[in-house]
């Protein structure tokens, strides 16, 4: 390995194509304005290093980065990239990663809008995320204990594991299919529309009009909090712990909750059965 420390590169391409290499306490930034700074190079590790330049990752085969900063200016980091382990790290350029395959993120913070699209297997842990369209059409995911705040999260995600994750996020979960959440707080308004094959166990679902229009949707031992209009649509079977406002044509299975506000059943082909267990 080669290693490189305490330099600062603002030129197009400053490192391209490098291989076997040690990147430490080095500022990507200056007048130059420079793109690329790694494109096309393998087994590549960033050590408290700052990106203020953009495009610096794009194809790169095997790459860690501990404590460094990506500025706002540092956009679309890491594209094509496989087999990334970013530790405790600031990513904050939009576009941070996509089209990668082999990505793991822990103890960062992440505040980029569309981050996450078109990855393969990806696993995040003990990260705060600010982003809108999170993981568009991302799969193969790992979510542990992992804060978001953003629209449109996890939209077409598949194969996914989510473990005391906090979103606070509108529109989650759209069109996902084989996804598991648990132990998990999920915040924001018309969660889960049109999903296939989602579970939720043992988590607090908040705002209105949740999980409608699904398949195959399982929940067991959940808390609804001020959900109105709840499952239209959807074929569902569930467990709920806490009363809800209101439950609106299940298209089929059986609902069971302590107490419900008001069923609605004006749908001619709602099959679906409300059971108030309390």
């Amino acid at each position: 390995m080669t290693t490189i420390s305490d330099q600062t590169y603002d030129e197009e391409r400053a490192l391209y194509g490098s291989r076997d290499l040690i990147v430490q306490r080095c500022r990507f930034e200056g007048p130059a304005d420079g793109e690329s700074v790694l494109k096309e190079s393998s087994n590549i590790t960033t050590k408290d290093c700052r990106f203020d330049l953009r495009y610096p990752c794009w194809h790169v085969d095997g790459l860690r980065m501990e404590r460094c900063e990506l500025t706002p200016n540092c956009r679309a980091a890491m594209w094509y990239v496989r087999h990334a382990h970013v530790l405790d790290s600031q990513l904050h350029g939009i576009k941070a990663f996509r089209e990668c395959s082999g990505v793991r993120v822990e103890r960062s913070d992440i505040k980029s809008p569309e981050f996450g699209w078109f990855l393969n297997r990806v696993r995040i842990e003990e990260c705060e995320v600010e982003s809108e369209y999170f993981m568009l059409r991302s799969r193969e995911l790992v979510f542990r204990r992992v804060i978001l705040h953003g629209k449109y999260s996890f939209q077409y995600a598949q194969n996914a594991l989510l473990e005391h994750c906090e979103l606070r996020t509108k529109d989650a979960l759209w069109h996902c299919r084989h996804v598991v959440v648990r132990d998990s707080v999920l915040d924001g308004e018309y969660l889960g529309w049109y999903a296939e094959d989602l579970t939720l166990e043992r988590c607090k679902i908040i705002g209105t009009q949740p999980l409608c229009y699904c398949r195959h949707l399982v929940l067991h031992d959940c808390e609804m909090v001020e959900t109105d209009l709840a499952f239209e649509k959807s074929d569902v079977q569930a467990t709920i712990v806490t009363p809800v406002v209101s439950v609106k044509n299940p298209s089929s299975g059986t609902i069971r909750l302590p107490a419900v506000g008001e069923v609605i059943m004006d749908d001619s082909s709602a099959a679906g059965c409300v059971i108030c267990m309390g």
